[in-house]
């Protein structure tokens, strides 16, 4: 069963592909440095 993340909930470590650096994995900067996660819902949709 799903259960959504809560506020305060460490976040699952993904990989994304960077413009400028290759991919980037949010487990290089665990316990580094301050991370904000943003997600834009409606990027590329017409609602």
């Amino acid at each position: 069963m799903y259960m959504p993340a809560q506020i305060g909930d460490t976040a699952p470590d993904f990989t994304l592909p960077s413009v400028s650096e290759g991919d980037i994995s949010l487990s290089q900067y665990r316990g580094e440095k301050n991370v904000i996660l943003s997600f834009h819902v409606f990027d590329f949709t017409s609602g």
